[in-house]
């Protein structure tokens, strides 16, 4: 399964650059910001965020972070900053606070349980930083999911990173993100990088705990849109499609309208 993308690059980063400061116009804000990982997401969306010409806030948010991704997140921020002079970078160091908010909570539950309720914490509380940056500097939270994250396997925290307001890239695929930021020409360190949610502190990569690639789950969610099933396949490819028809289904939560009680017209 090959990493080959057909998106319009050229076309379609003057196209996702419009509607960001069409949106941003109309809504009546300063510009926007964006938090920064030090992946291939993140460094897509600052970089069409700043070709707007809007103002744009990079925020660098370490929780216990491995010193890979803070080098990359610098790198990144670094160069966006020599090309365009309306981005800005700032800092908040929240390992401080994530650990004050352990001190305070519950922590008798499974060791499994536990570390993943912590890292879906960390996505909270740099969701609320990113709005708190918002506020102040009259900036719209930009989000850096890509499709097969947010609608394919739902690969995100809820109320965290998925706590946006705009999402510029939510309509390509990883493939697709890869090819704009060579277009764009984000950092080699960024390109080269395995992608990481960098929740836990480590460098666990997205495959270890998806279990298949983002090839992988991009062609399952191909075929699962041209709907194919489980039986259609063998081999790697019967796994692969496997593993993305169950997150696809656990996590259906995340992708779909809240659920609401509506009460019956004779109850009002």
């Amino acid at each position: 399964m090959s990493k080959i993308s057909t998106l319009q690059v050229e076309k379609a980063n003057e196209f996702i650059v419009n509607w960001l400061k069409s949106y941003a116009t109309n809504a009546k804000v300063n510009g926007f910001v964006v938090g920064i990982s030090g992946g291939v997401d993140s460094a897509v969306t600052s970089t069409l965020c700043a070709q707007t010409g809007l103002q744009v806030v990079c925020v660098e948010m370490p929780i216990h972070q491995a010193e890979s991704h803070v080098s990359r997140a610098r790198e990144h921020i670094s160069q966006l900053m020599h090309r365009y002079s309306n981005v800005s970078r700032a800092e908040t160091n929240l390992t401080s606070v994530f650990e004050s908010f352990k001190e305070v909570l519950p922590t008798d539950t499974t060791e499994s349980q536990l570390n993943l309720t912590l890292a879906n914490t960390r996505a909270r509380i740099r969701m609320t930083t990113l709005y708190y940056y918002g506020g102040i500097y009259g900036l719209l939270v930009a989000g850096t999911g890509n499709k097969v994250e947010d609608f394919g396997v739902g690969f995100y925290t809820k109320y965290g990173d998925g706590g946006v307001v705009v999402s510029p890239i939510a309509d390509l695929l990883k493939s697709d993100v890869f090819a704009l930021g060579a277009f764009l020409k984000i950092p080699e360190s960024i390109l080269n990088a395995a992608p990481t949610d960098g929740l836990f502190g480590d460098d666990r990569t997205d495959e270890e705990q998806l279990g298949a690639s983002y090839d992988e789950l991009e062609w399952a969610m191909q075929q699962d849109e041209e709907g194919k099933t489980s039986a259609d396949f063998s081999g790697r490819e019967k796994i692969a499609f496997e593993i993305y028809k169950r997150l696809n289904t656990s996590n259906q939560h995340k992708m779909q309208p809240i659920p609401i009680c509506l009460i019956p017209k004779s109850l009002k």
